[in-house]
């Protein structure tokens, strides 16, 4: 599971304080997949972040009692002047995994030719959402965390791919999504909470955050 336990996060902007948390308590439990609804500039990432460990509270507790991913999209660790097989390779002995496996995995799953002996820093937008998509589906997690923000790949081909290795995985896994969109959270989950005034609002089904949610965004 993972459980925020009297969380606070706050930034100040040069002009005031923006308070992402306020003293938020809630549990994500292994196989009830979480929707968080916000709009933009409310910090939904910032929240994931500090889900994946990325990002530190200012009070309160963090529990994570499983394995869980970091941001789908996420380029941290990576390291540019590394190629690709170097990169994975060394995510690989972080998680404690085969390195010919992973290795192995992206290359296949990247499909981007001579490019992934390259440094990472050379490759498009484009590659680089590959690469980082691929690294994580090359380890597997409890749970994984997806932001509506994450860089996007274009190329159909590798999207069926590894929609495919995706789904197969939250088949069996459990998924945090964050979006300003209620049609997002659909594709992935059943119970959905609401972000407003630094709390989380946690309801057991979607259509109870739409509801709230729209009365918010409307009013």
């Amino acid at each position: 599971m993972l459980e925020f336990r009297n969380v606070s996060k706050s930034f100040w902007t040069g002009k005031q304080r923006k308070v992402i948390l306020d003293r938020a308590s809630f549990r994500v439990e292994l196989g009830n997949s979480l929707g968080i609804l916000a709009p933009n500039g409310t910090g939904k990432t910032t929240v994931i972040n500090m889900m994946a460990g990325l990002e530190k509270p200012d009070e309160g507790e963090i529990v994570r009692g499983c394995r869980i991913s970091f941001p789908l999209g996420f380029m941290g660790g990576v390291i540019n002047k590394h190629t690709g097989t170097e990169n994975a390779r060394y995510i690989a002995q972080i998680y404690r995994l085969d390195p010919d496996y992973v290795e192995a995995f992206c290359r296949w799953l990247c499909d981007i030719g001579e490019y992934f002996d390259m440094p990472v820093g050379t490759y498009s937008q484009g590659m680089r959402a590959r690469f980082s998509f691929a690294l994580m589906l090359a380890l597997e997690f409890d749970i994984y965390l997806i932001d509506e923000g994450m860089p996007a790949t274009t190329d159909v081909a590798f999207n069926r791919k590894a929609g495919t290795i995706l789904r197969e995985r939250l088949a069996r896994a459990t998924v945090v999504v964050v979006s300003h969109q209620a049609s997002t959270l659909e594709k992935f989950c059943r119970s959905a909470a609401v972000m407003r005034d630094g709390r989380l609002h946690v309801f057991d089904s979607l259509e109870e955050a739409k509801r709230l949610y729209d009365y918010e965004t409307q009013n």
